[in-house]
């Protein structure tokens, strides 16, 4: 059979701390959004198929159905509560046997090993391969389309809200997971790349200013240089790292 890895991004503008969060601008001046760096980022690997959106309920959502005829992609709309639901559906409009999944509010992907966990997914046959402990925004989660929709049947409300793999993460002897670790030198729980906070928007517009010309592909071994080189960048992040890594795998989508 062969294989059909879908990007699947759940998106929604509600946020009690940044609103409208994967529509913030990276590049002011030139109106790069977050959520532009990483369709781009998406496409250019070329493992993945298709990108699509999983946008929530909602007139403040309908943005994100420009960005997608902006952009040329599909998109489904859907329950603004049971995410993993739009995650579901949108492998089923693109008839998905896998699931690429990244957060709408995190531009900097760790791009690099994707088209070698894909084949290692596929050649393990696994339901799940999880990029784990990177730095927070940068991993990524490949899912079988199977695997997605068992979780939703089987789970609880739990699992079929924001927090859509928890229930592959809490039955390990059920499904075929495979964890793998970043390079030890991108295990830095001092840093964050993630958009959650206005602190966090500023350190990744900077970033996003020094490197722009290697974006959408900007690597994050780069970016964890440039930050090493710009301690109070880190220092504006610190009072956010505990709390997201403490949730990181338990973190709310969009």
């Amino acid at each position: 059979m062969t294989r059909r890895l879908v990007a699947a991004i759940a998106c929604r503008n509600q946020g009690s701390r940044l609103y409208g969060k994967p529509l913030q601008n990276l590049d002011v001046e030139k109106g790069v959004r977050i959520l532009d760096n990483i369709i781009d980022c998406l496409q250019g690997i070329e493992c993945i198929d298709e990108v699509v959106l999983g946008i929530s309920e909602g007139v403040e959502n309908e943005i994100f159905e420009s960005v997608a005829n902006g952009k040329g992609l599909r998109f489904v709309v859907g329950d603004q509560i049971d995410v993993l639901s739009r995650l579901v559906r949108c492998g089923q409009l693109a008839q998905a046997t896998d699931i690429f999944r990244v957060t709408s509010e995190s531009p900097y992907l760790y791009f690099e090993p994707v088209e070698d966990l894909w084949h290692q997914h596929c050649e393990g046959s696994a339901d799940a391969t999880f990029l784990d402990n990177i730095v927070d925004g940068c991993g990524f989660e490949i899912v079988s389309q199977t695997a997605l929709e068992q979780s939703h049947v089987h789970g609880s409300d739990k699992h079929r809200s924001e927090l859509c793999t928890l229930f592959l993460r809490e039955n390990l002897d059920t499904y075929k997971v495979d964890i793998v670790e970043p390079p030890v030198g991108l295990v830095r729980r001092d840093l964050r790349l993630t958009v959650d906070n206005p602190e966090d928007l500023v350190v990744c517009r900077i970033i996003y200013e020094a490197f722009k010309d290697l974006a959408p592909r900007i690597p994050v071994t780069e970016i964890v240089k440039f930050l090493d080189m710009n301690p109070n960048l880190i220092e504006l992040l610190a009072p956010f790292t505990e709390m997201g890594y403490s949730t990181m795998y338990v973190k709310a989508d969009s």
